[in-house]
């Protein structure tokens, strides 16, 4: 079985610029995390141009359907923003593709210390190889269906809606 990784920006893949004190995309972080997850499954890394989901519009959503509508894998993990990551996966859920989709990104950066990141893309990397076909957000060691999730944006995690 194989696995793709499909990699959209997200505070995933953020980098803090120690100038302008911002977090911005500059590189993506997945080449890294995946070593250091110990990742032996075949997997391909498809990596979309990196937004913050806040910027993200109806052809983006359309452009990470159109990749899974593609992908020869049948296991698939979008790393994607948390704050639009419920529409994303509504999107991909209306599609019905015979697929196992996972959605999973980062409250805290990947390179920042203490994130998430790690954790949560390890988590659904093994459940997308798991689950039968659907559409899925994977946060806080949790599963959550498509259409039965939302952002607790007060306690900064998931929940079903």
């Amino acid at each position: 079985m194989t696995l793709r990784i499909i990699a959209t920006g997200g505070t995933f893949d953020k980098h803090y610029d120690e100038i302008t004190g911002q977090l911005n995309f500059s590189h993506g972080h997945l080449p890294q995390v995946i070593k250091r997850a110990r990742i032996t499954v075949p997997l391909q890394l498809e990596q979309l141009p990196f937004l913050d989901s806040l910027e993200m519009h109806d052809a983006d959503r359309q452009r990470i359907a159109a990749s899974c509508l593609r992908a020869d894998e049948t296991s698939i993990v979008v790393v994607h923003g948390t704050d639009t990551m419920r529409e994303t996966a509504e999107v991909l859920g209306a599609a019905q593709l015979p697929k196992t989709i996972v959605l999973t990104g980062a409250m805290i950066p990947y390179e920042i210390k203490n994130s998430d990141a790690l954790f949560n893309f390890g988590f659904a990397c093994g459940i997308a190889q798991a689950l039968p076909h659907g559409v899925y957000i994977a946060m806080n060691a949790q599963i959550f269906t498509w259409n039965n999730v939302r952002k607790n944006r007060s306690a900064g995690v998931f929940e079903k809606a």
